[in-house]
């Protein structure tokens, strides 16, 4: 029998991408944390996510498993980038979206991790892993939460084990990572608030000899077949037979369809069909109006839930978990306030809201909008059809090419952040252009020797000196006193960088995110209190610098 304690600084509810994460983040900065999760098995059968984005890749760099998931992942980058729309899988091609994804094959400037495909239970299997190798961390799988209580001082929750036997656990902080169906987002009393489409979806996985002998019309990584009778796209799970098909608009009422008829509608021929399992659903914009009770934090998709088109459901869900784990570290190991909580829902609310409304625009450009009965036919007629179609699906390029969204969200208003003025209006969706403004994300850069900048930095705040003769010693001294983790890195060798970051300092966070950037620090003390959230901003020279038992508690 499993012994559980009566009490821990952090129980995590829900053991799903964004409740690994999250145990992944704060294990590694040594807080105990305990995780259930009510799934022994993850099945196979049932891929739901299957992109992993640049950004969430960096993030498993920094955690070191970022080859492991790729050495585990049934389809390699080099296999194909493209996004391919045709008529069937034995049709016309239509066009395609080159390198979608951030699935590029040599390395890039902007990012250190290219995209990787790899179905969602491969990505729970290599966090698992990483999971139990964190001594700080224990994983209890088959248990789950029956509820939760909020309270001022602690949260408890009522946890049933694989046997049913209840164990009450108090815990410091809960984080509720147990999805739409949970219990965590009604114990804070936290409503969705949004839509859910109109059409439903049937996801189909399959095998089929006949889609690994005979030459499909083109290759790709997945493709969008837009059919006389069915639309939807497909892809491969693996490199061995093994397929996914989402089939868009097929009816009211989903539970009498012939899986099998469907899956030749798309692929355009009587071919063999094993269906292995189907799962329908409807896309879902639902976002909370409130992320956090007292001790109660929703994480991932108890947030917010939005379409897959674009891949950025269960990114987001690991954006929050890093975001919400460095500070949650930070207050229980004592060199932040509890109030630096307060800038998770401030800074992590607008990023959802920014993708459920990206992945949104795509719910009016789904497959079967562009049916047209001569789309296959051959001939000039059925070519012309084709191009006509080809210009109009250039609406969905900000699916396939979405760095602005991936790379490009940001915390310019966060109340943890020293703005400096120089933040411009959201980019595009599909535009990405680097900037280290105070609340991005650091510009990546390849350093000389073939080293990413993101591997030197530090598991607490950084500092880039990045011109001569700037001294860096008040910073360190008010970090020491602060008891704030600090890394100074001196760049100032590397005068590229002074100019592809503008500034001859850079203060970045944990998440790698950018604190504060300038050429010189005059108020140190002022300015770590206040990217920890202990204090008014650094500009406001009226208030004087909080007492370190302040900071502390």
């Amino acid at each position: 029998m499993t012994t559980v304690p009566d009490s821990v600084p952090v129980l995590v509810v829900g053991g799903g991408p964004s409740g690994l994460a999250a145990a992944i983040e704060l294990g590694r900065r040594g807080i105990e944390v305990l995780v259930v999760e009510p799934r022994s098995v993850l099945d196979p059968l049932r891929p739901r996510a299957k992109t992993t984005s640049v950004r969430t890749m960096e993030h498993l760099r920094r955690w070191g498993i970022a080859d492991r998931l790729r050495d585990a992942a049934p389809i390699p980058v080099d296999h194909g980038q493209d996004v391919v729309f045709v008529t069937g899988l034995f049709g016309h091609e239509i066009t395609r979206f080159e390198n979608a994804f951030g699935l590029w094959t040599t390395p890039r400037d902007i990012a250190a991790e290219p995209g990787q495909q790899a179905p969602q239970p491969v990505v729970e299997d290599v966090l698992r892993a990483a999971c139990a190798e964190l001594p700080s961390v224990t994983l209890l799988i088959g248990w789950r939460a029956t509820s939760v209580v909020d309270g001022p001082d602690c949260a408890r929750a009522e946890l049933q084990d694989p046997e049913g036997r209840s164990h009450e656990v108090a815990a410091d902080y809960l984080l509720g990572c147990d999805g739409s169906s949970g219990v965590c987002r009604a114990a804070i009393g936290a409503r969705y608030q949004g839509a859910s489409g109109t059409v439903p979806n049937l996801s189909i996985t399959f095998r089929s000899k006949a889609l690994e002998e005979r030459e499909l019309c083109a290759h790709g990584v997945h493709y969008w077949v837009i059919g006389a009778r069915h639309g939807g796209l497909m892809g491969r799970l693996d490199l061995d037979g093994t397929w996914w098909a989402i089939v868009q608009g097929i009816g009211e009422d989903v539970a009498d369809v012939d899986a099998v008829s469907l899956v030749r509608s798309l692929a355009g021929d009587d071919i063999d069909v094993e269906v292995l399992a189907t799962d329908p659903w409807s896309a879902r914009m639902l976002l909370v109006d409130r992320y956090r009770g007292d001790r109660v934090l929703l994480v991932g998709d108890a947030a917010h839930l939005n379409p897959p088109w674009g891949g950025h459901g269960f990114n987001t869900c690991v954006g929050d978990a890093v975001n919400l784990g460095w500070k949650l570290a930070a207050v229980l190991q004592g060199w932040a306030p509890e109030s630096l909580l307060d800038s998770y829902e401030a800074e992590r609310r607008p990023v959802a809201q920014r993708t459920i409304a990206a992945a949104g625009e795509q719910e009016a450009y789904l497959a079967p909008s562009f049916a047209a009965a001569e789309l296959d036919a051959d001939g000039p007629a059925g070519a012309a059809l084709r191009a006509d179609v080809a210009r109009a699906l250039q609406a969905k390029d900000p699916e396939f090419h979405s760095l602005g969204l991936v790379l490009g969200y940001d915390y310019p208003l966060s109340p943890v952040v020293v703005a400096d003025g120089s933040v411009a209006a959201d980019p595009p969706v599909n535009r990405f252009e680097p900037s280290a403004h105070p609340g991005a994300r650091l510009p990546h850069a390849w350093l000389p020797d073939g080293t990413s900048i993101y591997d030197l930095l530090g598991e607490g705040f950084t500092l880039l000196r990045l011109a001569e003769g700037v001294d860096t010693g008040p910073l360190r001294h008010a970090a020491t006193r602060l008891g704030v983790p600090l890394t100074v890195l001196d760049l100032a060798h590397l005068p590229q960088l002074g100019t592809l970051y503008a500034a001859d300092l850079l203060l970045v966070r944990p998440d790698q995110h950018v604190a504060w950037r300038g050429d010189d620090i005059a108020d140190p003390h002022r300015l770590l209190q206040w990217v920890v959230g202990a204090a008014a901003s650094p500009t406001t020279s009226a208030s004087a610098p909080l007492p370190l038992d302040e900071i502390a508690r």
